[in-house]
Order: structure tokens, then C-alpha cells, then sequence
């Protein structure tokens, strides 16, 4: 998958003696790709999604489709952590999200991974949960 590849070229090129090195992939609504790696430091760091996402953002991406990272030295794709599934729910809900299976690489909608998530909106701060998804 070309996605999967423009993930792996990056890490491949750019992480070379990083710790943990992430790089990642989303194309935007227009078929553009854009990239980016993870900046690991011990206090944290952004992961590789959100260096993508600002990225994509920076070239002028406003909606975007399809997200995959992955790892460096042959670990291939990798899911998000919960806090770029957050983000990527927050900011672009309809993305789809490349994740490794038993059966190969999936694509899954990020909704699915954020079983009842509120989303959380800069003016009007969290949104409630939708009544029938809580008991």
C-alpha cells in the first residue's frame, strides 16, 4: 500500500539512531500524501501521527482520509496510542486508520476505535456521550 511505503521510506531515511522511531502517513482529500516521524524525548514527545497531521495541516491539507504509522527496523504498521486516537477523532472523524491484524493490514474507521468517545470541540469544550451508548 502506498501509504504504508511513504511511512516506512520516512522512518527508513529520517530515524535512523532515534529511539522508538515512528513514521507515519495521511493523505488528504485530494490524493496528496504527506509525512512525518515521531520526536522522541524521555519527557515525551509527539508521536509521528500528529507530526504528520501538523504537516499536512502546514501544506494546506484541511480534510484528511487515511493515517498509517510505522515502526522502524521492519516493525510495519503500528496503531495509534490513545491519545493520536483522541486527537484524530477530535479533528478529522471520518479518517480511516491503517492497523495490523491477524489478517493483514485493515483500514478502520477511527469512530470504531473510540467506542463511546465524546468529542471535544474548541468553543464549546466536550460534547455529551449520546444517551442510548450509556447505560
Amino acid at each position: 500500500m502506498e501509504l504504508i511505503e511513504y511511512a516506512r521510506r520516512t522512518v527508513d531515511l529520517h530515524g535512523e539512531g532515534l529511539v522508538h522511531s515512528m513514521g507515519a502517513a495521511v493523505r488528504d482529500q485530494e490524493g496528496r500524501i504527506h509525512g512525518g516521524i515521531n520526536l522522541f524525548h524521555f519527557t515525551g514527545g509527539p508521536c509521528a501521527e500528529l507530526v504528520t497531521l501538523g504537516n499536512a495541516r502546514a501544506q494546506g491539507a484541511r480534510e484528511l482520509s487515511t493515517i498509517v504509522a510505522v515502526g522502524d527496523e521492519g516493525r510495519g504498521p503500528v496503531g495509534p496510542c490513545g491519545r493520536c486516537r483522541q486527537i484524530l477523532f477530535d479533528y478529522h472523524p471520518r479518517i480511516r486508520v491503517l492497523l495490523p491484524t491477524e489478517n493483514g493490514v485493515k483500514s478502520v474507521r477511527i469512530i470504531d476505535l473510540m467506542p463511546l468517545a465524546a468529542r471535544w470541540d474548541a468553543v464549546e469544550g466536550t460534547q455529551p456521550f449520546a444517551a442510548d451508548a450509556v447505560e
